[in-house]
């Protein structure tokens, strides 16, 4: 699959380590950065999704996204990340990647505008009666993130891993570095984190990064290493 992530917001807050190793599937353990576990609500714009050699459709190609992630390792090392939810505004989209990928997409009404200097995202889950709504504004610098910092184990990640029928697997994508910049948060919710049954930290996000995006290759599903 081709594809483009553009205009990312990255809200991470610092969780328990032992709240995630609890809802990891078997053969995955919580990463952590300095001792620290991270759980992460990231929004996006999903832009020309299609199959490789073909054209974008309009409408079924370009769509909105929002994740709730956190960060792990497989048996043999390898990083990665595990998603809680994905939530997206195009019900076919939902449908092929809950079939091909295995991931828990869920069907969603969303919004993703530019705000002055800035964007919005809002979304609201089929079957939940809160609204999530973010706003945040890039600041300071873009830069590529160096290996070993922080912003470089939160973004450059190339794996995700999920469950099927009691298999752990295994996909990749493929993609330049993300160009970072810190962001200002003008608004926040755990609205998604609450629907997928997680504590909810009940303050802001300790850390924040805005992306302008980046051009994917995403490959299929294959075995995780034991």
């Amino acid at each position: 699959m081709h594809q483009r992530w553009a205009d990312l917001f990255f809200f991470h807050w610092r969780v328990d380590p032992a709240e995630v190793q609890r809802r990891l599937p078997r053969g995955l353990t919580v990463d952590c950065f300095e001792g620290a576990t991270y759980l992460g609500v990231v929004g996006f714009k999903m832009n020309a999704v299609r199959p490789a050699g073909l054209p974008p459709l309009p409408w079924l190609s370009f769509f909105n996204e929002l994740n709730v992630r956190v960060y792990v390792r497989a048996a043999d090392g390898e990083p990665g990340v595990f998603f809680f939810s994905l939530d997206c505004d195009r019900w076919p989209a939902v449908k092929i990647a809950r079939a091909q990928f295995a991931l828990n997409y869920r069907h969603a009404r969303m919004r993703h505008q530019a705000a002055g200097q800035g964007f919005t995202l809002d979304c609201q889950r089929a079957g939940a009666t809160a609204n999530a709504h973010y706003a945040w504004q890039p600041a300071g610098p873009p830069a590529v993130a160096e290996p070993g910092t922080l912003g470089f184990f939160l973004a450059e990640r190339y794996n995700f891993f999920t469950e099927k029928n009691g298999r752990l697997l295994r996909g990749q994508v493929h993609h330049a570095p993300y160009t970072l910049q810190k962001a200002e948060v003008l608004a926040w919710s755990e609205a998604p984190v609450a629907w997928d049954d997680f504590p909810i930290t009940q303050r802001p996000p300790d850390l924040a990064h805005a992306s302008p995006g980046v051009s994917i290759e995403a490959f299929g599903l294959v075995p995780a290493h034991a």
